[in-house]
């Protein structure tokens, strides 16, 4: 109970910070009656002048977390970025204003770890074009085409293309038409649901739980009425292919999708004959390890965690998985002994495909399918 109301509470101070973060006055603070605002966007444009050695960019854009893990995927995930496109800038974003200002005040991370700085697609969208970048990329790293994929590209790409702040000459916004692309999330069609699922049954730690078990991933899932695009359907697309590659053993639910939630994985589990005793390992089926993959699905300490709920109802389920190979594992250098909670952005054949539809999304500069720049904007 203790923990839940920290929680809260933090979560209460991080939404009060994040209203400052976007919306502070001239005189909110005492840096010479500057905003928070501008003073972070002057922070991400210095960063992108002292960066920039191309014409072309790529903007990372994640909803965000506050776990040293997490960091550590987004720092290995920008590396792999930068050796796959190598004429590209590369740039991080979160889109959470939460997580942003928890990060910043140093949440989660390891102890001797640097406090990370992370700001929002709008503020890095302002610097790209500020820098006069002529080709811009933005990918989504969410599993799903859901509420903030939707948010990433209705609000701040179409803002950015519609010169909402007047930051940039009417010239400029026309060089940019058709210049402007956004890779879509790693499960956007059927297609890349079959791809996943693939990938995921030939993962060695995944092919060890099944040989002595069951599997069941946890996802985000968008609550009812927020199911922008459809995207909760990928969920369930995905656990009927992994169960015709593995009939009855593979199972797939989430935080916030009616209907599939933990009870819900539970029924479907015991339907397929799993009896008490029978082993189950959790995974994450989210980009990165952070509060949902710790507290919803392996908190032993809460009673609706994914990891309590399975084991009070009988099942062996297992939360961390032991042994998980270093060269995955982005978390290695600071966490001791084996046990690990591997995320899809720290798999190299899961990052791959994100990688895909990044390459999909470049081929489209220059073509109808690339996002076109209002005949207003500018004016």
């Amino acid at each position: 109970m203790m923990k839940k109301i920290k929680f809260l509470m933090i979560a209460m101070m991080a939404i009060i910070g994040s209203v400052s973060f976007t919306a502070c006055s001239d005189d909110d603070d005492n840096t010479g009656g500057q905003s928070n605002y501008d003073r972070y966007q002057k922070v991400v444009n210095e960063t992108v002048k002292k960066h920039k050695k191309s014409d072309k960019v790529i903007l990372l854009v994640a909803f965000g977390a506050t776990w040293q893990q997490a960091f550590d995927t987004f720092d290995h995930v920008k590396s792999e970025y930068e050796k796959s496109f190598k004429d590209y800038d590369v740039y991080l974003s979160f889109s959470s204003a939460i997580c942003i200002n928890n990060a910043r005040a140093g949440e989660h991370k390891a102890e001797g770890a640097e406090v990370r700085e992370y700001f929002d697609p709008e503020h890095w969208l302002t610097a790209i074009g500020m820098a006069g970048y002529k080709q811009i990329v933005v990918q989504s790293l969410q599993v799903t085409p859901g509420e903030e994929y939707r948010r990433v590209r209705d609000s701040y790409v179409k803002d950015f293309m519609n010169n909402r702040n007047n930051d940039f000459t009417k010239e400029y916004m026309k060089s940019l038409d058709k210049q402007v692309v956004v890779g879509t999330p790693l499960m956007a069609e059927g297609g890349d649901v079959q791809k996943l699922a693939q990938v995921l049954v030939n993962e060695p730690d995944i092919l060890e739980a099944l040989n002595s078990g069951a599997v069941a991933f946890m996802g985000h899932g968008n609550p009812e009425g927020y199911d922008y695009f459809g995207a909760n359907i990928r969920y369930t697309e995905l656990e009927n292919v992994l169960q015709m590659i593995k009939p009855k053993k593979m199972f797939v639910g989430t935080v916030d999708m009616e209907n599939n939630l933990v009870a819900d994985v539970y029924d479907r589990m015991i339907k397929a004959g799993l009896k008490k005793g029978d082993k189950v390992q959790l995974y994450p089926l989210m980009f990165i390890a952070g509060d949902h993959a710790h507290n919803d699905m392996a908190d032993p300490e809460d009673k609706a965690s994914w990891f309590s709920f399975l084991n009070d109802k009988g099942l062996n389920a297992s939360a961390y998985v032991k042994n998980y190979p270093k060269s995955e594992a982005c978390w290695k250098k600071y966490k001791e002994g084996e046990d690990y909670i591997p995320a899809l952005g720290e798999r190299s054949a899961v990052l791959k495909l994100w990688i895909e539809h990044t390459k999909d999304a470049i081929k489209k500069l220059g073509t109808e399918d690339a996002m076109s720049t209002p005949t207003t904007a500018g004016d």
